[in-house]
């Protein structure tokens, strides 16, 4: 799979008029190496990939990244960047224009001051999600799905948004996960008006609903999933806001296809909503991208202008938030298709009333 992603950079640089490319962002160095620590930067052109790293990671850059040549640094990483680039002869060099500071673009041209340097973006090359990227987001949102289905049994009325957040949390870790996908929203009663209302020490009381919205990090990619439950037997109001926004998320889901533009399936769901009077009380977009970020192109938005593609992954989360009442928000991930989508999210979106 290394080896198809760096065709993809391969492409980019021959249209860019690039023989070499550094490549520091943490994200991008593990997708186009296979390489996860935390330190080192990848020295790419047509016919020679290095991987510079400190002595922390020389066995596990070896390990992950067999494709490449791993070199040590020493004191100064841009002293061995300087080393490699004069040994690989390159002349005009891409570097990630939306993730290097300043002050790391002067380190750049100071080692290397007769190197053209030219601006690039490279997310763009990870939106199409290979078949061992759809394996493993899928194995995340497995993960999210079986541990939202044991933390169930634990909300009642008297526990805390923490104790569901940290239930939550606990069950991933115990199915594999790495870490939580962010921090997790457990949002119930009226902070449920609040679209990230992190879990808090709030106590959950019955009649309530609850929203939960949280995802698993395995072998770096990320799931993402929101639920809301009722504590307690739902009151008319909650179960038609509910039933709002169920069918707004079912009209998204159905309009994801490969050639929609983002914002043309945005503007199927948030049309529902609409048209029952909550327009105003849905603010953000309906979706975005996942994968070894847990934000990332492409967006389902009113101005989400990228046209889909087949194997592109994304959420489809639309909501409504009342002030001073509270929300409702349901999410699933997708796999954009030539004939719709694939949902990965298994969780049942019937209103579940507990208690």
């Amino acid at each position: 799979m290394i080896q198809l992603r760096l065709v993809k950079l391969y492409d980019m640089m021959a249209a860019s008029r690039l023989d070499g490319i550094v490549i520091t962002k943490p994200k991008n160095r593990r997708y186009f190496s296979g390489f996860a620590g935390s330190s080192g930067m990848l020295v790419i052109s047509r016919h020679s990939q290095e991987l510079l790293t400190d002595f922390r990671y020389i066995e596990q850059a070896k390990q992950q990244a067999p494709l490449y040549e791993i070199v040590r640094h020493g004191t100064s990483i841009y002293d061995t960047l300087a080393e490699t680039v004069r040994q690989m002869g390159l002349e005009r060099i891409g570097f990630e224009s939306d993730f290097v500071t300043w002050q790391v673009y002067q380190q750049l041209t100071s080692c290397l001051p007769t190197i053209e340097f030219a601006p690039v973006q490279l997310d763009c090359l990870r939106m199409i999600k290979d078949r061992q990227e759809l394996d493993l987001l899928a194995t995340a949102v497995e993960i999210a799905d079986c541990a939202f289905d044991q933390a169930l049994n634990m909300i009642r009325p008297g526990i805390t948004e923490l104790d569901v957040a940290h239930e939550l949390e606990y069950q991933m870790r115990k199915l594999g996960a790495e870490k939580p996908a962010f921090d997790t929203i457990v949002a119930s009663g009226v902070r449920g008006a609040l679209p990230h209302g992190k879990a808090s020490d709030k106590v959950i009381e019955a009649g309530e609903l609850i929203t939960i919205d949280f995802g698993a990090v395995y072998q770096g990619y990320h799931s993402d999933m929101t639920r809301t439950v009722a504590v307690g037997k739902a009151t008319d109001k909650q179960r038609d806001i509910y039933a709002i926004v169920l069918a707004a998320q079912l009209a998204g889901i159905g309009a994801v296809k490969a050639g929609k533009t983002g914002k043309e399936i945005d503007h199927i769901a948030r049309q529902i909503i609409t048209a029952a009077g909550y327009g105003e009380y849905f603010g953000h977009g309906l979706g975005h991208g996942v994968g070894l970020f847990i934000h990332e192109d492409p967006r389902l938005s009113p101005s989400g202008d990228i046209e889909l593609a087949e194997g592109m992954v994304t959420s489809v989360e639309p909501g409504i938030y009342l002030p001073d009442w509270g929300g409702v928000r349901i999410e699933d991930l997708v796999v954009v298709t030539t004939a719709g989508c694939t949902v990965l999210t298994a969780s049942s979106k019937d209103l579940i009333e507990l208690g």
